[in-house]
């Protein structure tokens, strides 16, 4: 679907959204009980959900942010970010933390998650490659105008899922092996390309 969700359906996710607290504590809840968010409970996610939370909760104490950019979030604009997620998603568990962590150094950011599969028609309006791929950020004014939306994930990572997905069948490894890459990028990395990114996009606005 062309252009983005009306300011009408991004204010009103964003009320009914969570704030980062309730999400993490979301995410221990549905681990403690052996579950996942979503539809689908298969043993597959639940295994993720429970490793997504170690990352999470790693990141939270390792990522830190670039300096240059706490100086610009400082004086951000009043925004909303409305961030679509699931706790099985591995790559909503290297970048949602710091997302938190921008959002923690930005007087005027209203952070708020938002579950993909409880919004598809809002999600099906940021479609990547025609793909519900997650996390998905969304950042708007007290007017509900859309100012810029963002992954779901850096370009590094993103360019290992296309050339991936681009092999012929025959020649696709495993995608297993495609994702251990992408979270040993991850893990390289720290958070700082998402941070530059993200600089570069509050900086256009600015």
């Amino acid at each position: 679907m062309s252009g983005g969700a009306s300011p009408r359906v991004l204010q009103a996710t964003a009320a009914q959204g969570m704030a980062p607290q309730a999400y993490h504590e979301l995410v221990a809840r549905v681990v403690a009980e052996h579950r996942t968010t979503g539809p689908d409970q298969s043993e597959e996610l639940i295994k993720y959900t429970a490793l997504n939370k170690v990352r999470m909760d790693r990141n939270a104490r390792t990522v830190r942010l670039l300096p240059e950019l706490e100086e610009v979030l400082r004086s951000a604009p009043a925004m909303t970010w409305l961030v679509l997620t699931e706790a099985w998603c591995g790559d909503a568990s290297q970048c949602t933390p710091v997302m938190d962590l921008m959002a923690a150094a930005a007087p005027r950011i209203d952070l708020r998650y938002a579950l993909r599969d409880e919004h598809p028609e809002l999600m099906d309006h940021y479609l990547t490659k025609g793909g519900r791929s997650i996390p998905k950020l969304i950042a708007f004014d007290a007017a509900g105008t859309e100012l810029f939306n963002w992954g779901p994930r850096p370009l590094p990572p993103q360019g290992i899922v296309w050339a991936w997905r681009g092999l012929p069948d025959d020649q696709r490894p495993p995608k297993a092996r495609m994702y251990e890459q992408v979270h040993a990028w991850y893990a390289a990395d720290k958070g700082v390309t998402m941070q530059r990114e993200f600089l570069e996009l509050l900086k256009k606005g600015a």
